[in-house]
């Protein structure tokens, strides 16, 4: 077992360096093309470039290639690394935008883009309009690479409207999420599992040139896996420890009405533990016993989010074992949902 961890590793991190390789070209050429535009038309070009570049685990570009591998029985699996590279800078335009939204000022490690530009120009207005055009870039870049996509030519419409077909359920989801939708569920797997797990696995489906049934093999995985996969980031953001999410009840603090809470109202409260709740819920200057005492009585909600999430990783298990891929391509595919659904709280 570790020996085939350890050649998990390996593969998951042949896929990385595969796309981020692809990444670099391509923002070389795009510099070079902004300068020749305007001087500071490569401010845009950098920014992008910085948060794509700065961490980011690859999980887009890696459930493309498993679902590639699956569905074609092939191991060259560099025929996907420049879809996987759209969906890299597909994920930096909707992180651009969405910690404009939420007025997050950090990223990865590092600064928000449009809380970079803030600083820089020392104007909040100026930073955020450009933060805004920073994202419009990314997601301009990511369909240029898109269209470099290595698709069978009988199938390259379909690989391109699939990707159009992510971008508006994502939309779909952003505005659940926004309007504190009560169904929790249906907008993380229109905002999150739209991008993270069906559309890169059907991705991969297409560029394997798969028939029906592996396509439909491919759905039946990535679609609770999406789900679940939101569920667990719902359960580290309300629970996890800092070395897991940065910060302890990031979650709370920036007021988000995830599963977790959303379990909570649905278990009916007390009075008093709802007033636990509210004493934190929106507030980033909440002390971290102030979080501590607010989920302890989310305790409750905590088990319901994580059976739940359990559920839809089994699901998931079960159409991988039904599915017609070889033994390999299941046990890369179980590893992907392992990665995806281990909590770690």
């Amino acid at each position: 077992m570790a020996q085939g961890q350890m050649d998990i590793e390996s593969w998951m991190g042949s896929i990385r360096e595969g796309v981020d390789a692809i990444l670099e070209r391509f923002f070389e050429s795009k510099c070079v093309e902004a300068t020749r535009l305007s001087p500071q038309a490569i401010e845009l070009v950098t920014e992008v470039r910085d948060l794509t570049m700065r961490g980011g685990k690859r999980l887009r570009p890696i459930v493309t290639a498993a679902a590639y591998r699956a569905a074609s029985g092939v191991n060259d699996l560099s025929t996907t690394f420049e879809v996987g590279a759209a969906l890299e800078l597909l994920q930096t335009y909707l992180l651009i935008h969405d910690d404009w939204m939420d007025e997050d000022k950090e990223r990865r490690g590092g600064p928000a883009v449009h809380y970079a530009f803030q600083k820089k120009h020392r104007h909040d207005h100026l930073g955020a309009s450009l933060g805004i055009l920073a994202g419009d870039l990314a997601s301009t870049f990511a369909w240029e690479l898109l269209l470099d996509g290595r698709f069978p030519e009988s199938r390259r419409d379909e690989g391109l409207a699939l990707f159009v077909g992510i971008q508006k359920e994502v939309f779909a989801g952003q505005q659940l999420d926004l309007m504190t939708d009560a169904d929790v569920e249906r907008m993380h797997d229109l905002k999150t599992g739209s991008y993270t797990t069906r559309g890169p696995a059907e991705l991969g489906g297409v560029l394997a040139d798969a028939d029906e049934a592996g396509m439909q093999s491919l759905r039946s995985w990535a679609a609770p896996l999406g789900v679940a996969f939101q569920l667990r980031d719902d359960l580290l953001g309300t629970f996890g420890n800092a070395q897991q999410t940065g910060k302890p009840g990031d979650d709370l603090r920036h007021g988000k009405h995830n599963a977790v809470v959303a379990a909570f109202r649905r278990l009916g409260p007390s009075e008093a533990e709802r007033m636990v709740l509210a004493s934190v819920w929106g507030r980033a200057e909440a002390t971290d016993d102030e979080v501590c005492a607010a989920t302890e009585v989310l305790s409750a909600a905590k088990d319901e989010v994580g059976s739940r999430l359990s559920f839809l990783a089994d699901e998931a298990r079960g159409a991988l074992a039904a599915s017609p891929f070889d033994d390999d391509a299941k046990q890369l595919l179980e590893e992907v949902t392992r990665r995806l659904t281990d909590r770690g709280t």
